[in-house]
């Protein structure tokens, strides 16, 4: 799968993805990325991208002829033309189905703002947009490398592990259930007695109750589009008035 990215701060990239699993899979290939830096699509010695915008207010917005030269150039190389995403408040609230979606992808540019955020008319370009949270970042390139994270551990052969994948939270909808390592006992607190018995169908059940109540503890928004059976349901409505007796 090939990744770009079009930023003012192009080099940014590559310690992150050079780097453990994503460092790894762009050496076997299964990720491909590149990175541009937008001030190669100005006209004027200063290399300029913003300007004050109209109405005046505060800071400087990202003017559009940059940006559109640069991403009608970039998607007319290749065979293949790359799915535009934009970030922005205003954009769909990234989720691992929208990871799961874009997994699917051949190329995935991502055109990372800056500043005060872009001229409107910008947002034209863009296939999707994106939102990773209702909070305010400096700029796109961090948001733009959890979408390359996020999707790259999708993909075949990126973790190795190929059931890793499926274990992690929101894989089923559900919070990952807890997790232990050596040694069984901690400072008087003990790992779960059926973690160390040895009997894979009591372990499995223990995962999906255990998550279940995470869930309901945790993120009780998630379940509504979760399949329970009746007794799982029981389980969540348990853990949910437990956590609210904690809190009283």
């Amino acid at each position: 799968m090939r990744f770009e990215a079009l930023s003012v701060f192009p080099d940014v990239f590559d310690a992150y993805l050079d780097a453990s699993i994503m460092g790894r899979a762009r050496q076997r290939g299964i990720l491909d990325f590149e990175s541009y830096d937008l001030r190669s699509w100005t006209h004027d010695r200063h290399r300029t991208v913003d300007d004050a915008p109209f109405g005046g207010g505060q800071g400087m917005l990202m003017k559009p002829a940059p940006i559109f030269e640069a991403v009608e150039d970039i998607a007319s190389r290749g065979n293949v033309r790359p799915h535009v995403v934009f970030f922005s408040p205003c954009g769909l609230r990234f989720d691992e189905s929208c990871a799961s979606r874009l997994a699917h992808v051949e190329r995935v540019l991502l055109v990372c703002g800056r500043y005060e955020g872009m001229d409107e008319r910008c947002y034209r370009l863009a296939d999707e947009v994106f939102s990773l949270g209702d909070y305010v970042l400096t700029g796109g390139e961090l948001a733009a490398l959890v979408v390359i994270d996020s999707v790259v551990r999708l993909l075949p052969g990126a973790l190795g592990d190929e059931r890793s994948a499926l274990d992690e939270s929101f894989s089923d909808g559900l919070l990952e259930y807890e997790q232990y390592t050596r040694p069984a006992e901690f400072r008087g607190m003990p790992v779960p007695e059926v973690l160390l018995s040895g009997d894979h169908a009591a372990v499995d059940a223990w995962r999906r109750r255990n998550a279940i109540e995470r869930t309901a503890r945790w993120r009780p928004d998630l379940l509504s589009d979760v399949a329970l059976s009746d007794e799982e349901r029981a389980i969540a409505k348990s853990a949910t008035e437990g956590s609210a007796g904690e809190e009283e």
